[in-house]
């Protein structure tokens, strides 16, 4: 019954990133530079053990329900896939000298202000490189192009921090 319990409250954590990214985030604009990818949120904060191929399906499941929305041709579901992909190996990179625990996840309270940072750093700036050079299309505005990377990168990333401090429980160690 817990697999079946783990995948509603996917479905739900899917609906309610996209819900919440579509009918509000999007509308939020930095000066015409920053956008708020909120919807990564559900990628990059899924279980620690979630196999790849799930991944991958999950990223491509929601890069494509985004696309649907904004009429933006496969721009967003070729970010997400590249951020489903890559979030093992970066994983792997961090991972802490004892490992990993089978029931651990994304939490920045669990895994420490330095951990998360680093993580989070990485897979919004991969993420969004990719986007927005996919976006562009070529070489040409490459200075406003990075200036749209680093800020929507440190929106997203500090919408996301916020998520985590007051959606995501604070697990006090055993004594």
């Amino acid at each position: 019954m817990s697999g079946l319990r783990f995948l509603l409250v996917q479905i739900l954590r899917f609906a309610l990133y996209v819900g919440v990214h579509v009918l509000l985030i999007s509308r939020l604009v930095l000066f015409d530079l920053g956008w708020c990818f909120f919807y990564l949120g559900f990628l990059l904060f899924l279980p620690i053990g979630t196999p790849i191929v799930v991944q991958l399906l999950l990223s491509f499941g929601l890069g494509l329900t985004i696309d649907i929305f904004y009429d933006t041709g496969g721009l967003h579901a070729a970010a997400a896939v590249l951020l489903g992909f890559l979030r093992p190996w970066v994983l792997r990179l961090l991972t802490p000298r004892d490992g990993y625990d089978s029931a651990d996840s994304v939490n920045v309270h669990q895994m420490g202000w330095q951990w998360f940072g680093v993580y989070l750093a990485l897979l919004v700036m991969l993420h969004h490189a990719a986007f927005f050079l996919l976006e562009l299309g070529s070489f040409r505005h490459l200075g406003l192009t990075m200036g749209k990377m680093l800020v929507s990168a440190l929106f997203t990333s500090l919408a996301l921090l916020i998520v985590q401090l007051l959606f995501f429980p604070v697990r006090r160690g055993r004594s």
